[in-house]
């Protein structure tokens, strides 16, 4: 019987009747979280580094085929067993310390719903500044730094997400499904419509890379990269350990793993890639780089802007809560099941998002990049060495998945809590700390050590690694629990 502390409605394996998903619903999930304003600026940070476009376009690509790999691991319990990641975690952290990993990607899921939401509120801000024909006006209001113009906006966004926060998962697979043939088309259109307004792509596709002999930074090109990829990597950090909370209603195992690798490396590297072109061409058409779709948008002309715009408003709600609510909503569930639903858990993820103040994250590239994405990194990462170790190579993929959901279970350790793998985790994070204080308050720790400067370069690797090899030693030799489950074939 399950522990009601353990379990509710929204976390317990999901039927044969739940597990819908076909593996052209996980490729359009895809599609439908990659094409969106981070994603798309993502190869402005890597050429203003000093990355050629081809540089910066592999290194997105690169990135984003390594991160597939720990997404498909993982994803391959929740499609097995039914469980989303809160529950998986159970297995290797405890029935109660599972609560950590559960409660540090909600956190950052609720940095990124926010974000997603800061982006929305501005298409908004910009429409409203289009269609009245000036700029909202206002003054930054103390603490906040933004307009009360800009954080109403913000709240209006946040709003129109809310219907699809009450509605659940089900409304969002749809929303994916729907949408992602659009973003397609629209990617192509915006394209088309670069190209013709520039009589071609210009500057951006000629100017050469800083680390090439004669440029700038030559010979510094490893310097900039390793960083540049872990924080690639980093981007979808979160979802390579949530992904359980999708692929439990996979119809079978191949839906997930083909779906997925479908829809997750290619697209994100054409993103770059059309990121780069439309760019080059507003040089030529605008006298400079435009790499913010939402800029760009707000110079078009007619109906277009308002199209544009819209079309941007539509992409960033399908993406923010695909990537960034459902996640959390089962993590904060796992918490307190006999007290917060999934529904609840999605409110709580919204409400914080506000209390994080998410265009400060974005204030400058180096915050972004160096303080949050590889930061976080540093901290997931060594949670999906410990999940992969324990469901691999300790318990060969074989749960039992009752016990996951009882306190005297097989998976309660000492009092619920699993110390191999808390202490893995601390000595997986602990060396990239320096390195992060370092990035995010660098004139309180200027002297950090350049050895630990370059161990942060590397943050997501070295976590996951160091946290998978001590785990698995620490482990080595105890009794796994085994029991052959229902699963998808």
């Amino acid at each position: 019987m399950s522990d009601p502390t353990l379990s509710n409605p929204d976390l317990i394996p999901t039927t044969a009747a739940q597990r819908t998903w076909r593996w052209y619903h996980f490729a359009a999930l895809w599609v439908g979280m990659v094409m969106c304003i981070p994603a798309y600026t993502l190869a402005a940070s890597l050429i203003e580094s000093g990355m050629s476009w081809s540089q910066a376009v592999g290194t997105v690509f690169l990135g984003n085929l390594i991160v597939l790999v720990p997404m498909l691991l993982i994803g391959h319990a929740g499609a097995k067993h039914g469980i989303p990641y809160a529950v998986l975690a159970r297995a290797s952290f405890g029935t109660q310390g599972a609560r950590l990993p559960a409660l540090l990607r909600a956190l950052v899921a609720c940095g990124w719903y926010g974000i997603q939401t800061w982006f929305g509120g501005q298409m908004i801000y910009t429409l409203a500044g289009v269609l009245l024909g000036h700029p909202l006006p206002g003054d930054p209001l103390p603490v906040l730094g933004i307009s009360a113009a800009q954080f109403g906006c913000f709240l209006l966004f946040w709003a129109l997400q809310f219907w699809f926060v009450v509605h659940g998962i089900d409304a969002i697979r749809k929303l994916e499904t729907y949408t992602a043939p659009i973003k397609i088309v629209i990617c192509f259109v915006l394209l088309w419509w670069a190209w013709d307004k520039a009589g071609g792509f210009g500057p951006i596709l000629d100017q050469p890379s800083a680390f090439v002999e004669g440029g700038k930074k030559a010979g510094q090109f490893s310097a900039v990269f390793w960083p540049s990829l872990t924080a690639m990597v980093g981007f979808w950090a979160t979802l390579a350990l949530n992904i359980p909370d999708f692929t439990r209603f996979a119809k079978t195992q191949r839906d997930q793993l083909v779906g997925q690798a479908i829809g997750l490396p290619l697209p994100m590297g054409l993103l770059a890639a059309l990121a780069v072109f439309v760019t080059s061409a507003t040089v030529v058409i605008y006298g400079k780089a435009l790499w913010d779709p939402v800029d760009l948008a707000s110079r078009m002309t007619g109906a277009a802007v308002l199209i544009g715009l819209i079309v941007l408003l539509i992409d960033t709600v399908s993406v923010n809560l695909a990537a960034n609510l459902v996640g959390p909503a089962y993590d904060f569930s796992a918490l307190a099941p006999g007290k917060v639903s999934y529904k609840l858990g999605g409110i709580i993820t919204a409400g914080l998002a506000i209390v994080m103040m998410p265009w400060k994250i974005l204030a400058s590239t180096e915050g972004y990049i160096f303080t949050w994405l590889i930061g976080y990194s540093a901290l997931l990462g060594p949670v999906a060495g410990i999940l992969i170790v324990d469901y691999y190579l300790l318990r060969k993929t074989e749960l039992v998945v009752d016990d996951l959901y009882r306190e005297h279970g097989s998976y309660r350790y000492h009092g619920g809590w699993n110390r191999a793998a808390i202490i893995a985790f601390i000595l997986g994070v602990l060396p990239n700390v320096p390195g992060f204080m370092n990035a995010a308050f660098p004139t309180a720790m200027p002297d950090v050590a350049p050895a630990f400067k370059l161990i942060y370069t590397y943050a997501w690797f070295v976590g996951l690694g160091l946290a998978a090899v001590i785990y698995g030693v620490l482990m080595a030799g105890k009794t796994q629990p085994h029991s052959l489950t229902r699963s998808a074939t």
